[in-house]
């Protein structure tokens, strides 16, 4: 009987079997015998048959010992590692969407197969400013949070228009903090007004903590610094570095009056031959003035000199009980009370000897310009001084009760009569500043720590004024150019009246006014646009700095463009960023990332064809013998088995 199996594709002899019987020629074994048959493929590829053995028959020589036949070769097949006749890659295995096709014939879409048997690789490379692969952005880096992520796909509230560049916002008001935004209220459609303004910009005086939330007022004097407070001591006193009820920062005058004051970035005073580029009074990055008073990019600062109509400073009221021993006792005229000189901590100095003809000495009046709990209630205010047609700021108020109702209340008067106030306001000194003052009861105004006038006692309105020219600039060791600290402190501690007239000349400081400078090719917060060109081509931006025809509005501008939704976030079977169409099935592109196995550019299915949905169809190897083409199919690429790589029987007959 003869045996017979397939290897490499051949029928294979493997011996003869005979049966002696008496009679027969004797059979011997002999060393010298035939050939032995050819090698197999599977145990010894490319290998010799075994050496052959002689015999005898009936005593006689009956073969010599030869050499064995040349071995066998497995069949080449997809995933041996070797780029055979037929495939455009093989990486040693039969997967798709690992950069090689299951069948070897393509190579994926986004892969690179240089080296048969090793991994194909991939040539999409987040962070190289190409938008490629299943990529909706590519800013260039692999940064978290500024709209195109790690893995390079769009983050929310962002847009990324551009390959390589940065992304922005995609708009305010769509609750998402993104780009130059700084904040994100509930407002729909964004406005001004309400803490975040219509750019998403923080506004003087809210704290934005919750995007998508409104914007709730910050509470100055409550010991946290939140949103855009400079500072925030907790307390109401001047003079201390941080401004009550604005919580800004004061210029610091601790070395007054020996010298002059320093200013700080923030603090609204633009000093001539000062360092700071521009000073808009905020510390606040976005708005053109930075918040290390320094021009920001695609901003030009200027000097303020819009004429304002009005100035706003802020005032201390203390309000006290009619019972205190300074109140409704006294009246005359008394110009002994306070010294010369502010004390440390910027307050009058008592200066009675015990007391003074309407003071009742040190303690009670050391009250006065102090928060003292359970002796006065201190409530903050602003003055709002008018622009008169000469140019002075000017507040004239003949019936100044600010605190009627407030504080310890009217405490049966038709007006609350007994308070003290005390405002401040810095300066840079140009010679020619004029302070004129109409009120009563007590009044002193400090000019560099040092009194220049005194109006102290209980009486009727009085009127004093000073000039700060060159000869009172001695007296007050003013020099040009430099900021300095005028101080008003008053009294109000009768029941017949109270006037209140303070009028500023010559006071304005240099403040900035910062505004975007629409063509240089610096998008601002308030810009739409700017490449520079600002020509309103496609892709580029309008003279007045608003966004040209371009991919992502919605219409599609041929040729420049394939199609247009205006999101164009969609590299597979839509509108791929660059307003092109995105990969598909039927491309003749395999493209794994999306799912699929093929795509021979018709997908009509049929054996060893890619069907439809760019899926594989029947093929040797799938694991289900398709007749008339297989003999078998056992899904794996053992050459040794039943079933050959190439869906043969390796069994005969």
């Amino acid at each position: 009987m003869t045996l017979r199996f397939r290897a490499a594709g051949w029928p294979v002899i493997v011996g003869v079997l005979a049966t002696a019987s008496c009679g027969d020629p004797e059979i011997v074994n002999n060393p010298a015998g035939g050939g032995g048959g050819q090698g197999t493929g599977a145990q010894n590829p490319g290998g010799n048959g075994g050496e052959g053995n002689s015999f005898t028959v009936g005593g006689a020589p009956s073969g010599g010992a030869a050499a064995g036949g040349e071995g066998g070769r497995e069949s080449a097949f997809c995933g041996d590692g070797v780029v055979n006749p037929g495939e455009a890659c093989d990486d040693g295995n039969a997967d798709s969407g690992d950069g090689c096709t299951g069948t070897c014939d393509a190579i994926e879409n986004g892969f690179a197969c240089p080296m048969p048997g090793d991994p194909c690789v991939s040539t999409v490379i987040c962070g190289d400013g190409n938008i490629t692969g299943a990529e909706t952005c590519d800013d260039g880096d692999l940064a978290l949070g500024d709209g195109c992520s790690d893995n390079c796909q769009v983050e929310t509230g962002w847009v990324c228009p551009d390959p390589g560049e940065q992304c922005e916002a995609a708009a305010c008001g769509d609750g998402v903090i993104a780009g130059s935004e700084v904040c994100e209220d509930d407002d729909a459609p964004p406005a001004n007004g309400d803490g975040c303004s219509d750019s998403c910009q923080l506004e003087p005086g809210f704290k934005c903590d919750v995007p998508g939330q409104p914007c709730v007022p910050t509470i100055c004097g409550d010991a946290l610094v939140e949103g855009s407070e400079q500072c925030d001591d907790g307390n109401n006193d001047f003079g201390d570095g941080c401004v009550p009820l604005y919580c800004q920062n004061e210029p610091d005058c601790t070395q007054s009056p020996a010298m002059a004051c320093t200013t700080s970035c923030g603090d609204g005073i633009k000093l001539p031959n000062g360092t700071e580029e521009c000073e808009d009074g905020n510390t606040v990055d976005g708005d053109g003035c930075s918040a290390t008073c320094t021009t920001e990019p695609g901003y030009e600062c200027i000097p303020d000199v819009s004429a304002s109509l009005t100035l706003e400073l802020p005032i201390v009221l203390r309000d006290f009980a009619v019972s205190h021993p300074d109140m409704e006792d006294f009246l005359g005229s008394d110009l002994n009370i306070v010294q010369l000189l502010l004390g440390a901590d910027g307050k009058p100095v008592y200066n009675g000897m015990p007391t003074t003809p309407t003071t009742s000495g040190q303690a009670n009046f050391d009250q006065w310009y102090r928060d003292v709990a359970g002796i006065n209630i201190p409530v903050l205010q602003t003055l709002t001084f008018t622009k008169l047609v000469t140019g002075e700021f000017q507040f004239n108020d003949s019936t100044f009760f600010p605190l009627n109702g407030l504080g310890f209340g009217n405490q049966g008067n038709s007006q609350n009569f007994h308070f003290t106030s005390e405002v401040r306001y810095w300066f840079e000194y140009k010679g020619t500043e004029v302070l004129d003052f109409t009120g009563d009861d007590d009044v002193w105004v400090f000019v560099n720590k040092r009194r220049a006038i005194n109006l102290g006692g209980v009486h009727g309105a009085q009127n004093a004024s000073i000039t700060l020219n060159a000869a009172n600039a001695v007296t007050f060791n003013l020099t040009l150019g430099q900021v300095y600290e005028i101080v008003v402190f008053q009294a109000e501690r009768h029941t017949t009246q109270s006037n209140y007239k303070l009028t500023l000349s010559n006071f304005d400081n240099g403040k900035s006014i910062c505004n975007s400078v629409c063509g240089d090719g610096i998008k601002t917060p308030d810009e739409a646009c700017d490449d520079g060109i600002n020509d309103g081509s496609y892709g580029s931006c309008t003279p007045d700095c608003k966004k040209g025809p371009r991919c992502g509005d919605s219409l599609v501008q041929m040729p420049f463009e394939e199609c247009d939704d205006g999101v164009n976030l969609s590299p597979y079977e839509g509108c791929a960023p660059g307003c092109q169409l995105g990969a598909f099935c039927g491309d003749g592109q395999v493209d794994s990332l999306f799912g699929e196995q093929c795509d021979d550019g018709d997908n009509d299915g049929g054996y060893n064809e890619c069907a439809t949905d760019c899926v594989l169809g029947e093929r040797c190897g799938d694991g289900v013998k398709q007749s008339p083409f297989e003999e078998c199919d056992d899904g794996n690429s053992n050459n040794s088995d039943s079933c050959g790589n190439d869906c043969e029987s390796n069994i005969a007959g």
